[in-house]
């Protein structure tokens, strides 16, 4: 009996030991492969939970999970994965629909594709080593609220972060330089957006329905917009287009129904189709000479719209440009005549169309609105028009760039005029000071160009 008791214990120790004796990995129920003294995690069969991968087994480093590893184990909670690891395959951890806690070694130097899609982390920390951020990595990850993506990463994927529907809070490092069509899109809590300096696109729908956001300053560097960029962000409110843009997209700011304000950088050469349609809040327009074409339907039932400069370079407008513009009233052209179809303000029944002394090919009516010539204005409603600290002085509204010369006269009827002043207005709209005025009784002022 005793020896069966001995036998017994013997053959418990011997287990004990083999147990111990068996590689981590397998204790821990992944499974691997190992190529040329390295780890790569192929697989997992565990119930799920916490799951921390070690760094190491059997005296070889863990340094890639492979395509698909993880992917379906909704009973994933928690992942920590070690610095050992460089590479997470794609779909690694593809629709974990239970993994709220992640951690991603200091060591990882790409994500990719799909490799987090559907999963439910409220927050994400990319490490500094990561480079390169695959399609639709981090997609339909519907609890992410915040992301931090640093200076090393050049490239984030087609869809990288779509559909991202709480991602409030977004930071994007200065080593990336494009945004890839759909990247942010869907990202309906997305309140303002930083572009770095890197960036020098913008792709198609990147920022498709992102209807939270509020403002976005487009950096110099950026030199395209890609088609439905902002498509239905409708509560963006401002919108600065740095100078290095060439080209806006088709419909780039389709409904952007609370947009006011927008400023076109200066070499942008083209404005696409439906570009700014249905923007019903923004009030005035200047497009600057750099463009020369403005497609059909781009500006088109911006019901708030009221003004608009056209710049010098503009050679051809699209049918229903500014179709529907209710408000709109006058429009002012900087350059010559162009051809243009009868239906580009149409609706527009306000309107009248103003052009500069000296440009040529102008008739009495443009796409069937009267024309008038543009003249220089003192703008007498301007807060700081009248007596201002011991002197008189009024601001000046006319095109960029034109020369006006400001006359006085103490008597109407004399029709004596004295000039006191030749201003080129380098912004448009230059103020004009005359501090002699309390030594008449009575002056008159006028503008005329030379």
């Amino acid at each position: 009996m005793n020896r069966d008791l001995r036998t017994i214990c013997i053959l418990r120790l011997l287990s004990v030991l083999l147990l111990l004796t068996l590689p981590a990995l397998v204790r821990a129920q992944f499974a691997y492969t190992t190529n040329n003294g390295t780890i790569t995690i192929t697989g997992y069969t565990g119930s799920g939970g916490a799951v921390t991968i070690p760094e190491a087994t059997n005296g070889l480093p863990v340094t890639s999970i492979a395509n698909g590893a993880f992917k379906y184990r909704t009973g994933l909670t928690s992942v920590s994965i070690p610095d050992s690891v460089t590479s997470i395959g794609d779909m690694a951890f593809y629709f974990c629909t239970g993994l709220t806690n992640l951690t991603i070694g200091n060591s990882v130097s790409s994500i990719g594709a799909w490799a987090f899609e559907s999963c439910n982390m409220t927050s994400i920390t990319i490490p500094s080593g990561v480079t390169s951020i695959g399609i639709e990595a981090f997609g339909y990850c519907t609890n992410l609220t915040s992301v931090t993506i640093p200076d090393t990463v050049t490239s984030i994927g087609a869809s990288g972060f779509q559909a991202c529907t709480a991602l409030a809070s977004l930071a994007i490092g200065n080593g990336v330089s494009s945004i890839e069509d759909d990247v942010f899109a869907y990202c309906y809590s997305l309140l303002s957006v930083t572009i770095p300096n890197s960036v020098i696109s913008i792709g198609v729908q990147a920022f498709y329905c992102c209807y939270s956001m509020t403002n976005i300053t487009i950096p110099n560097s950026v030199i395209s917009i890609g088609d439905d960029a902002c498509w239905l962000c409708t509560n963006l409110t401002s919108l600065t287009i740095g100078n290095g843009v060439t080209s806006i997209g088709q419909a780039a700011f389709n409904a952007c129904l609370g947009l006011t304000n927008v400023t076109i950088g200066d070499n942008v050469t083209g404005i696409g189709d439906w570009a700014f349609v249905s923007c019903f809040s923004l009030k005035s327009l200047i497009i600057p000479n750099s463009v020369n074409s403005i497609g059909d339907d781009a500006f088109a039932h911006c019901y708030s719209l009221s003004s608009v400069t056209i710049g010098n370079g503009v050679a051809s407008i699209g049918d229903y440009a500014f179709e529907a513009c209710s408000n709109l009233t006058a429009v002012y052209f900087q350059g010559n005549a162009t051809s243009i179809s009868s239906n580009v303000f149409l609706g527009d029944n306000y309107l009248a169309v103003y052009y500069l002394p000296g440009t040529t090919g102008w008739p009495p009516f443009f796409s069937n609105r009267p024309t008038s010539l543009w003249l220089p204005q003192v703008q007498t409603s301007h807060p700081i028009f009248g007596v201002q600290t011991n002197q008189f002085g009024f601001n000046i509204n006319w095109a960029s760039g034109m020369t006006v010369v400001i006359e006085a006269s103490t008597n109407l009827a004399s029709l004596t005029w004295y000039p006191l002043e030749t201003l080129t207005l380098a912004s448009g709209s230059p103020y004009f000071s005359d501090f002699e005025w309390t030594k008449y009784p009575t002056r008159f002022y006028r503008l005329r160009w030379p």
